[in-house]
């Protein structure tokens, strides 16, 4: 295209961008307006993507981070002719593919949900990673940005990491309106002050009038042609660009254009122009999945293991089976044991260091190529990322997060290390699989089995070592449980996991010495739970005491009241959990003051027992 059909292309993506807001009634449309030039110059010019074959390996990959701007996002689509115009005027309506913001659940032209500003960028730096270090087909990763994201932390985690990497394969593309929600942004148009911030994280920059599209082209270029650096591309637009009642003008974040009709009118009317996006390069297939023989490492009962080293050695030895199982870590592998699988797997390791986001965040860029990741940083700290996890789930982003030192067992770190709101947080999420291993075996066997879940898959590792109670030929189906004691003359069930089942088990004991018979379950499937199971339990033993090494809300007891939501009776039950903020101590210490040790089970079942036969 020449100079003048970009600039009516722009002025076509302006117009159906009014459009369907006007016809929505709600939605973004001056967001939109001030990167019409910039998205028409990307579509016509550089983008390389077949959008009949959105899996093509050679297409390059974009991102609307600032994904608020969707009517500019489904106006591009229809000027491709991927949707057409009478689907361009479902937007936002119920039913409709076009949400109010972005997510890559029926359509397949989109990388990553957007919508929690901060985002894209760090998504973004997961799909180039896969473009330069493992697929290594030459598709170019295009993030458009806002100015107001820029304030997010996450922003500079993905910038930092970028330059660290020298991912010449991204462009950020920021659109510098001047404008957020509730007026002007910390740094208006001093496009050097954004400037300055990506070169310190070691990116190439390169500041422009955003609605000059020769300009913006010649950015592009420049972006393509250079090496070894990420480039960032600084535009300097107006937000509402090409409507006076609106152009740069404050309060008008949000709304659809009052006189849409007068409008459109200003821009030159609708049109109906199509655009020949440029096809991708020829390119091998993404990697196929390399399927060898897993042989999961084995333990032998009695022996004393942390689940964390379990872990780790079940994920080298799934990376050696698989070859789409790829590894990240928060520059904490040598705890969480990652560093197992970095030793025998170099090239699929990345670490991310201290910056929990990007590492979720890269997860998600990795997954959407077809990888298998596996993050894991100590439990208390994936809360940092939380609504990176919120939102993979939104975007169907299948990732592996893999929780260590969880629970006060980990003894004398205190408080500020103790992952005690993880099983609740990681429950919450929409589609989530909670899996909380209590032995070295079985954490290798759901190591193996979370590789082929769908959507955000969490494990729970312990710190300190625990007694292998499993063969290592034992199965541990996902919505599972294992029954460890049962009889018919059990009085009670106590329903623990991880760290709490050696305890739950040794408290049976010491019942049984009182002519107390316990049942003792198991529950490694936080998410989905073994209902049945336990509501056998339950008729069979009449009550229930749950035990677990979490916070009371939204953990392991809540998961077992799950079983009973349809309506069923709510057996007698005892929750026991950690009630009060833990010091220092070690870790038999920390559980004993948290009332979920062996003593404190045995007293409150005892209890129980001694209630149900008063009544």
């Amino acid at each position: 295209m020449n100079t003048r059909e970009l600039v009516e292309l722009a002025q076509q993506l302006r117009v159906d961008s009014v459009r369907a807001s006007a016809a929505a009634g709600s939605g973004h449309p001056t967001s939109s307006m001030s990167a019409a030039d910039l998205m028409a110059v990307l579509l016509a010019h550089h983008l390389r993507y077949d959008f009949d074959r959105p899996a093509h390996p050679g297409n390059d990959r974009f991102v609307l981070s600032k994904g608020h701007a969707s009517p500019l996002l489904y106006s591009a689509y229809k000027a491709a002719g991927a949707v057409d115009d009478e689907e361009l005027l479902t937007f936002r309506k119920l039913g409709s593919r076009l949400e109010g913001h972005p997510t890559p659940r029926q359509l397949p032209w989109v990388e990553t949900a957007t919508g929690s500003l901060g985002q894209g960028l760090p998504v973004g730096v997961g799909i180039a990673l896969s473009g330069k270090r493992l697929d290594r087909t030459g598709y170019r990763v295009w993030v458009l940005c806002g100015d107001s994201e820029l304030a997010e932390g996450s922003v500079w985690e993905a910038a930092e990491h970028a330059g660290h990497e020298h991912l010449d394969n991204l462009t950020a593309i920021v659109d510098v309106n001047r404008l957020g929600q509730r007026g002007p942004t910390r740094h208006g148009h001093d496009l050097d002050a954004y400037a300055r911030r990506f070169q310190a994280f070691g990116w190439h920059t390169v500041e422009v009038d955003g609605h000059d599209v020769d300009a913006v082209d010649r950015a592009y270029g420049e972006a393509i042609s250079t090496k070894g650096q990420p480039t960032a591309i600084l535009a300097r637009t107006l937000k509402g660009k090409g409507v006076a009642d609106v152009e740069d003008r404050e309060g008008l974040h949000g709304k659809p254009l009052k006189n849409a009709d007068d409008a459109i009118a200003e821009l030159g009317g609708v049109r109906d122009i199509r655009v020949e996006v440029h096809e991708p390069p020829a390119a091998r297939m993404l990697h196929a999945v390399r399927t060898g023989h897993l042989e999961l490492p084995r333990f032998e009962q009695g022996e004393e293991v942390a689940t964390r080293n379990a872990f780790g050695q079940a994920l080298a030895a799934l990376g050696t089976g698989r070859g789409d199982v790829v590894a990240l870590d928060g520059e904490v592998g040598d705890s969480t044991r990652a560093e197992f699988f970095a030793k025998e797997h170099p090239d699929r390791y990345f670490e991310c260091y201290i910056a929990e986001q990007q590492m979720v965040a890269a997860a998600v860029g990795l997954a959407a190529r077809g990888w298998v990741p596996y993050a894991s940083t100590f439990a208390a700290f994936l809360t940092r990322a939380y609504d990176f996890v919120r939102m993979a789930s939104i975007s169907g982003s299948g990732i592996n997060l893999v929780g260590s030192h969880a629970g006060v067992a980990i003894g004398q770190d205190g408080p500020s290390q103790m992952g005690l709101e993880d099983l609740a947080m990681m429950r919450a999420v929409h589609g989530s699989t909670v899996l909380y291993p209590c032995d070295a075996n079985q954490t290798a066997h759901l190591v193996a089995e979370m590789a082929g879940l769908e959507g955000v898959r969490y494990l729970r590792t312990s710190r300190g070592e625990s007694p292998v109670i499993y063969g290592p030929d034992e199965e541990f189906p996902i919505g599972g449980s294992k029954v460890l004691r049962a009889s018919d003359r059990d009085r009670m069930t106590i329903v623990a996991a991880g760290v709490t089942v050696p305890e739950a088990l040794a408290a049976a004991d010491a019942l049984e010495g009182e002519g107390i018979r316990v049942r003792v379950i198991d529950l490694y499937s936080v998410k989905p739970v073994d209902r049945l199971t336990l509501r056998q339990a339950a008729e069979e033993t009449g009550c229930l005491v749950t035990v677990e090494d979490h916070h009371e809300e939204g953990g392991l007891g809540d998961a077992v009241l799950d079983a009973f939501a349809d309506g069923r009776p709510v057996p007698r039950l005892v929750r026991l959990a950690v009630r009060t903020m833990p010091g220092s101590g070690s870790p038999d210490e920390q559980l004993h003051a948290a009332g979920i040790d062996a003593e404190s089970i045995a007293a409150a079942g005892k209890l129980l027992v001694e209630e149900a036969v008063v009544r």
